[in-house]
């Protein structure tokens, strides 16, 4: 058994608590979700890791969204397999919930086309929980951090930590033009905050995609008080 003076424990947890939630994955698997991934360009730091955004787009004319019910698209290698129905619906409904919750501050929500309605879809297409445990342990004792640091380095997503794959579209209300488009994938971190909840990554990058929406959007309207979501 592994024994650390006190001091260097809560040196170790101390400078673990203060990093980010989740982060970048270097690679994310399409599911079918899109249809056609043709347009789709490598992402830039900021964006998500495939990205499309229609050059012809006029942003600023978008006062209202509809915002479709999440869906989940689960391939044959797909780890939500494993989930159960009831968690599935709640990841559905939780996503759902924060795109709506960051949006609704911007714009109106409706249900109706219209000329300055854009309609956002968004389908979750891997979700894998954390191991608590292992990922409590491995965040404080150096030679795990070593070991699941190599992991993070080959993936992005770090030992032990949960993990979330998400696709999205969003089209004008009216004439269905695809304005964006998005694949993405994020994993957690070896930051304690919430390590004893398995599912606290995957929330955590719904979160930020949520905000990070809200952003983008901001940006695109051209507007200059746009507030970048902490991960």
């Amino acid at each position: 058994m592994i024994r650390l003076p006190l001091h260097v424990v809560l040196i170790l947890v101390v400078g673990v608590s203060g990093c980010a939630s989740t982060q970048h994955s270097r690679s994310v698997e399409q599911s079918g979700f899109l249809g056609d991934y043709s347009m789709l360009q490598e992402g830039k730091k900021d964006e998500t890791l495939l990205i499309y955004k229609n050059p012809q787009a006029d942003w600023k004319k978008y006062q209202k969204i509809i915002l479709d019910p999440v869906t989940l698209w689960i391939g044959k290698d797909s780890q939500l397999k494993d989930v159960s129905a009831e968690d599935r619906q709640r990841m559905a409904d939780l996503f759902w919930v924060k795109l709506h919750d960051a949006l609704k501050n911007d714009y109106e929500i409706v249900t109706t086309p219209g000329p300055d309605v854009m309609r956002i879809q968004a389908a979750i297409t891997e979700a894998e929980t954390s191991n608590p445990v292992l990922d409590t342990v491995s965040s404080i004792v150096p030679q795990l951090r070593v070991l699941t640091g190599v992991k993070g380095f080959a993936t992005g997503v770090s030992g032990f930590t949960g993990s979330a794959s998400v696709e999205m579209k969003v089209t004008d209300s009216s004439d269905k033009t695809l304005l964006a488009a998005a694949v993405d994938r994020r994993g957690g971190t070896k930051s304690l905050s919430g390590v004893t909840n398995s599912w606290h990554d995957v929330e955590e990058a719904y979160r930020y995609w949520a905000e990070k929406v809200r952003w983008r959007a901001c940006l695109l309207r051209g507007e200059q008080n746009c507030v970048e979501p902490e991960a």
